[in-house]
């Protein structure tokens, strides 16, 4: 066993950057004699499992391919093995071969295997474009590719805390998106929205994104962060267009949050079976005015608490029959709890689909979902505000 997967690692790591599929395909005929090999990359609206080999995505929510990725475990179906192609929490497609194993062992080897081509199209994806390519069933406009190359990723499960984040219109998302880092016992969460459309509006989201990326790296407190945010997007626009902005820091180990508001979207804590809204002091947004002194607020988590993050493009969604509405939204979070942050995201925007039908989407919309798990789950339980 040992010896087989050495070799497919080494083929993995030793193939060209656009070339991992066919040398896996490839590494697997020879070392496990599998006849049939496919690698499915789900799309940026988390509704079709693209085929980097055949024609046909497949987009049925009860298909063993997506059943595979929903469940992010193997499923067997029809002599197929489909495995979760997933790297610390990311999901990133789902790889189906057959014949499918006949013994556990071999199933747990090959879902090894899955894992390691996870890593290898995580690292080789800076070097191609064939799987950002493959991964989308239409073109995006050129503010929603800026805004997805924005992403630091979608999803993240680590033992403390699980995290996923959508943007809607996936394939033409214009200035709303999210940012987050975990480092030294800490998560810093950013769900920000640049004002105006198309191209105009991601280069604001842009610029206020990697300056904060820029004060957070250096270590600056939360309130500075924004501070020097607010003077990035001043000193380019005096105060013609600006960035509302949401920033988090969550501390994993007592649960407290730290949060300043410029102008940000809908806060929804679940606990059990409540949903309450966390609401926080607003300032202004990034960028508005010269100087902002934000003001840092604080509140609690405990463990097994989810928070939802929701921008207004969700609530205020409006069709002919009415609002999307604060309602609608709570019920929708309560239904969630037995769901991964990402199934949690990909539900409450593929509800809101359904919700405008076959039309547009009048502003972006984006949802976050952060799972606290907490180093000890027997922790008092705050009291919410």
């Amino acid at each position: 066993m040992i010896d087989r997967l050495l070799v497919l690692r080494r083929i993995l790591t030793d193939a060209a950057a656009d070339a991992v599929p066919e040398c896996l395909a490839r590494g697997l005929a020879e070392e496990y004699g599998l006849t049939s090999t496919e690698l499915y990359l789900v799309d940026y609206r988390l509704a079709a499992l693209v085929p980097i080999f055949g024609d046909h995505p497949r987009t049925h929510p009860g298909d063993p391919a997506w059943r595979c990725f929903d469940h992010q475990s193997p499923v067997n179906e029809d002599s197929v093995m489909f495995l979760p192609v997933s790297v610390r929490g990311e999901r990133i497609g789902v790889l189906a071969c057959s014949p499918a194993p006949e013994s556990a062992e071999l199933t747990a080897e090959l879902a090894e295997i899955a894992v390691a081509v996870a890593h290898e199209l995580e690292a080789a994806s800076a070097g191609t474009d064939r799987y950002q390519a493959t991964a989308r069933t239409r073109r995006l406009t050129l503010a929603a590719e800026m805004q997805w190359e924005l992403l630091p990723a979608r999803s993240r499960i680590r033992p403390s805390f699980g995290l996923a984040g959508q943007l809607e219109p996936s394939y033409a998302v214009r200035g709303d998106s999210f940012d987050w880092a975990d480092q030294d016992g800490r998560v810093s969460l950013s769900v920000l929205n640049g004002m105006g459309e198309g191209v105009s509006a991601s280069l604001l989201t842009t610029l206020a994104t990697f300056a904060l990326r820029n004060a957070r790296r250096a270590g600056i407190p939360l309130a500075d962060q924004a501070a020097l945010a607010d003077q990035a997007v001043y000193a380019e626009h005096r105060g013609s267009a600006h960035v509302s902005a949401l920033l988090l820091d969550l501390d994993l180990t007592t649960g407290e949050v730290l949060a300043v508001d410029a102008g940000s979207p809908r806060l929804l804590v679940l606990r059990g079976d409540k949903v309450h809204e966390q609401k926080l002091t607003k300032d202004f947004p990034l960028g508005m005015f010269e100087e902002t002194d934000y003001q840092v607020q604080s509140f609690g988590l405990a463990p097994g608490d989810r928070l939802m993050l929701v921008s207004d493009g969700v609530y205020d969604a409006v069709t002919a029959t009415g609002r999307y509405g604060d309602a609608a939204l709570a019920r929708f979070v309560r239904r969630t709890r037995s769901m991964a942050p990402l199934q949690a995201v990909r539900s409450l925007l593929g509800d809101l689909r359904a919700f405008v039908g076959d039309a547009e989407l009048e502003d972006d919309a984006v949802a976050v979902c952060l799972d606290y798990s907490g180093p000890e789950p027997d922790q008092p339980r705050p009291k919410l505000d």
